[in-house]
């Protein structure tokens, strides 16, 4: 699994226009699944997210973690996360999970997030065109890779 997590002041997700789920001040995932993730990669990845210390204390530093802030995190399912651009102009997608492989770990990871971290976690709509607004706040955007790729 793959993360472009974005420290975000508020996002919305928009779908058919209409409004399908909001969070205030937290992160944005933007999540490539792989066809190998699994429960420990769900473990991995949520535990890092949530305990990620981007979030400014009293003294303007990155020290606070989503749970010291009472925020949120919003995944949403993005395929292209997993882009190979190293040949040609065109993008690969061939180490990213097939349609079918994503929608089952996708959900999966909803059932997983739901269970440890109840109301933490949001989630967009898998395979829908998704408009996403957001205030990038920072701008603070980091990568995150289960295979500690970067």
């Amino acid at each position: 699994m793959r993360a472009v997590l974005q420290k975000v002041a508020f996002a919305k997700v928009v779908i058919d226009n209409k409004d399908i789920v909001n969070i205030d001040k937290g992160i944005v995932a933007l999540v490539g699944l792989s066809s190998s993730d699994n429960e420990d990669t769900f473990k991995y990845m949520l535990d890092k997210i949530i305990n990620l210390r981007i979030f400014e204390d009293d003294n303007g530093k990155m020290n606070l973690s989503i749970n010291d802030i009472d925020g949120e995190v919003l995944f949403i399912p993005n395929f292209t996360i997993y882009a190979d651009v190293r040949k040609g102009r065109r993008p690969g997608f061939t180490n990213g999970a097939t349609i079918e492989e994503a929608k089952e770990i996708f959900e999966k990871l909803k059932e997983f997030s739901i269970k440890n971290y109840k109301d933490k976690i949001k989630f967009g709509i898998f395979q829908t065109d998704t408009k996403l607004t957001l205030l990038n706040d920072g701008p603070v955007t980091i990568l995150v890779d289960s295979d500690k790729i970067f």
